[in-house]
């Protein structure tokens, strides 16, 4: 009879990381979300608020449990992400290689937010240029993202959703990244699943408890 709620149960990872996609509406953060936690490829409406799926991989040895965190990229949704970014292990900044505007987006608006938001000093990014199955569109050439990502201390990787080309290589060079930082580390093998699944605006009055 208990069998179903065994596996809900019993922590079966070595650690938990949070990891956020930001990046422009349309750049393709939900394709790559969804390509890497369920092999499938979907062309998307945009996220409203904010969408997370949890994936349990093996990857340097470790089991590892990820949340990972799929922002909106609309302008108006903004002011919802700032609290997603708190307890961030790791940060996928995402542009679409055949629409400068959202390369250019990233060092005017989303590695601004990162430095303002971001709880920890030693957060691993890694930059991903999306969409490299349209080659014959692209308007980013991959020296601009080599470039960016050595001016910012990124990681870098171009990839494509739809192809699924580079999708886990980009997920998987972060973890092994983060794995290999002391401080997140630690972070990891806290008991902090709490913060980051339950995660509330602060006016939430579902309080369970009552004492102060």
């Amino acid at each position: 009879m208990d069998s179903s709620s065994t596996s809900s149960s019993q922590p079966e990872f070595d650690y938990l990381f949070k990891l956020l996609l930001i990046g422009d509406s349309g750049v393709g953060k939900s394709s790559l979300l969804l390509s890497f936690t369920s092999d499938t490829f979907e062309d998307l409406s945009p996220t409203i608020g904010v969408d997370f799926k949890v994936k349990m991989v093996t990857i340097g040895g470790k089991k590892l449990k990820l949340a990972i965190w799929d922002t909106a990229g609309q302008e108006r949704f903004r002011t919802l992400t700032s609290s997603y970014y708190r307890g961030a292990q790791g940060v996928i900044m995402v542009y679409d290689v055949t629409r400068r505007e959202t390369f250019t987006n990233l060092s005017d608006v989303w590695t601004k937010e990162v430095d303002l938001y971001s709880t920890n000093q030693d957060c691993i990014k890694m930059l991903v240029g999306n969409k490299v199955d349209k080659e014959g569109e692209r308007v980013v050439t991959k020296k601009e993202g080599i470039n960016f990502a050595r001016e910012y201390g990124c990681l870098f990787l171009e990839c494509s959703a739809k192809t699924r080309v580079n999708v886990e290589q980009c997920f998987e060079e972060l973890v092994l990244k983060i794995l290999d930082t002391p401080s997140l580390l630690a972070e990891g093998s806290k008991g902090v699943q709490r913060n980051i699944f339950k995660q509330k605006p602060p006016q939430s009055d579902a309080s369970t408890s009552s004492c102060c």
